[in-house]
């Protein structure tokens, strides 16, 4: 079956984690760049950064806005853990913000941040042992009419549950492991 959403947010630790070639589709596809392990350097991300813009693809740079200024990423993604304020003057400034939380308390934070999305987790149960719990379609659901904020579900999507996504009230979806495991698999059923 296939998915049809307005937006994806793909997760990626590093440039080579995702070919873009893969993506056919102009507009729908936004990609943040969350690298905590590997050096890349700023030509590289610059090339990257300019490949993403080509393919239409949005490139979001997380928690470093030194970096975003440097390759002129399209926004800011703020993590759940971060909690300065300051970020809110990235939105004035031109780029686009968004965030992540996990629940009610993160959620009204990244809203104070100047979030206008937030990448809301864990939808579905997840094998991570250090990860607990889940909201399931429902409560998702229950939470984002209540949201001043656009809501984007994160968290145990992958190929085989993808279709469940339909019931799910987003305009869009966020995916990081499914990505790295099978990014051709899942991206082709992406429109």
């Amino acid at each position: 079956m296939l998915m049809l959403k307005k937006k994806y947010y793909l997760f990626i630790e590093n440039t080579s984690e995702l070919n873009l070639n893969l993506i056919k589709i102009k507009n729908k596809f936004n990609i943040i760049y969350r690298n905590k392990k590997t050096i890349e350097s700023i030509e590289e991300l610059k090339a990257y950064r300019k490949n993403c813009k080509k393919n239409g693809v949005n490139f979001f740079v997380a928690n470093d806005t030194k970096l975003l200024s440097k390759i002129n990423a399209d926004g800011l993604y703020i993590s759940a853990h971060n909690k300065s304020l300051h970020t809110n003057i990235y939105s004035k400034k031109g780029f686009k913000v968004i965030g992540s939380a996990h629940n009610q308390k993160e959620l009204d934070l990244k809203i104070k941040q100047g979030c206008k999305v937030v990448i809301f987790s864990r939808l579905f149960k997840t094998n991570y042992p250090y990860k607990n719990g889940h909201l399931g379609i429902q409560k998702f659901n229950i939470i984002s009419l209540r949201s001043k904020a656009e809501l984007v579900p994160l968290g145990g999507i992958n190929v085989k549950n993808l279709s469940k996504l339909n019931t799910v009230l987003s305009k869009s979806f966020a995916c990081l492991s499914a990505i790295k495991k099978k990014p051709a698999k899942l991206i082709n059923r992406l429109f």
